[in-house]
């Protein structure tokens, strides 16, 4: 029997290691998702909004089945906060914001700062800033901008990244990163 102790290992070591080579050989969509398989197939999402003053903490995926119940309560809280619209969340979004969180080792919730945006949210903010992308996955309820006090938003990004399981975009000004289930990509807004 080995002493972990005596030789620096510790359980949660080896499992950060595993995790990064599980990472790192795994090059689709099934990134995300995958990354989750591993977690004991349970998948959770930890968030608040400080627009609506709302928290959610559900476990929205059990034993390979996603649960409508709990994805109809994220929907919900992902709703356009301004006029109340929502459209059904897609849930590979969830998994790529789940996986992310997990890969941080954060107990603190995401601040969620947009989720859905109707079309009208979205004419309305694009009017207001050149930031705003007119066919934004936001209005396909594929997006979300997020943020953590206790992670810089390139800790946040980096996390994100390595899920290669959609676009995010870090945001320095506005301190957000945002995170969908788009095809890959990257940019600085």
């Amino acid at each position: 029997m080995t002493n972990t102790a005596s030789s620096g290992l510790t359980r949660r070591g080896l499992l950060r290691g595993f995790a990064a080579i599980t990472l790192s050989a795994t090059p689709v969509y099934a990134n995300a998702a995958g990354f989750l398989r591993g977690a004991g197939d349970i998948r959770r999402i930890n968030m608040y909004s400080g627009r609506t003053g709302e928290s959610i903490d559900t476990i929205y995926w059990i034993e390979g089945e996603y649960i409508p119940e709990a994805l109809k309560e994220v929907t919900y809280f992902f709703r356009d906060w301004r006029n109340s619209k929502l459209k059904a969340v897609d849930a590979r979004t969830v998994d790529i914001l789940a996986a992310s969180h997990g890969l941080m080792d954060v107990d603190e919730p995401y601040m969620l700062l947009s989720g859905y945006r109707s079309p009208e949210t979205n004419a309305m903010l694009r009017s207001r800033s050149k930031g705003v992308a007119k066919n934004s996955l936001h209005m396909q309820a594929q997006a979300a901008d997020l943020r953590l006090k206790s992670r810089s938003i390139q800790q946040m990004a980096a996390a994100a990244k390595s899920c290669s399981a959609g676009g995010v975009g870090t945001y320095r000004g506005s301190n957000f990163v945002h995170m969908d289930c788009g095809p890959v990509r990257t940019w600085n807004g």
